[in-house]
Formats: C-alpha cells, structure tokens, sequence
C-alpha cells in the first residue's frame, strides 16, 4: 500500500552524481594518507621509486615489496593510475618495461601555434 503523501520525502538530488563526488574524496584521503602517512608504507616505497628518474621494472618492486606481479600490476593500474590519478608511464629497455611517475605538465600551445594549426 502506498504512503500518504505527506508522509512521503522529497530526494533532492545535486548537480554532482554520488559516485563522483566519492571518488574525488576517496582520491584526496589516499593522497593525504600517502604524503602525511607512514613513510615506510609498501606504497610509499613503491611511489619513491616510480617516482625516480630512473623508474623502477616490475621485478624492482616485487622484491621491495614482496608482492606478486599480480599484485604489483594491481597497484600500478588501481591506486597510481585510478585512485591517485598519476600520470604513469612505461618504456622499453634491455632490462624490460620500466615505469615511472611523470609529472602532469600541460603544454601550452602559443597563439601563434594555433592559430596555423
């Protein structure tokens, strides 16, 4: 049987949807829980290496961590790239892909350069 009209509430809804307004919170705790939290976290160790100019391979952070590729594959996809939104890059080497953190740097494209594009 329905409820009487005043007994029902209205839902209001905001612009901004619940997930997205989740993620962006859930984004900011993992970034402030990394930078203010436990320096010899797992992850901390593997964002330190990622972000050294000389990257880090897959078995790098197997042993550091002691995870699984599985794991570290995981992490890489899930937290750097997902949860943190890092700009995460592989290249390939003799010594295999090596990852590494880049920092977001837009270019900027002169008016010049626009304007014959």
């Amino acid at each position: 049987m329905p409820k009487p009209e005043s007994a029902r509430t209205k839902i209001s809804r905001s612009p901004k949807s619940k997930t997205a307004v989740r993620k962006s919170e859930t984004q900011s705790k993992v970034r402030s829980s990394i930078t203010a939290g436990r320096a010899e976290s797992k992850q901390a160790r593997l964002i330190t290496m990622l972000r050294a100019s000389s990257g880090a391979t897959v078995a790098a952070m197997m042993a550091a961590t002691e995870w699984q590729q599985h794991s570290v594959r995981g992490f890489l996809a899930g937290v750097i790239r997902k949860k943190l939104g890092l700009n995460l890059v592989s290249e390939e080497s003799d010594d295999g892909r090596i990852y590494r953190i880049k920092d977001r740097k837009r270019r900027t494209v002169s008016v010049e350069t626009a304007q014959t594009a």
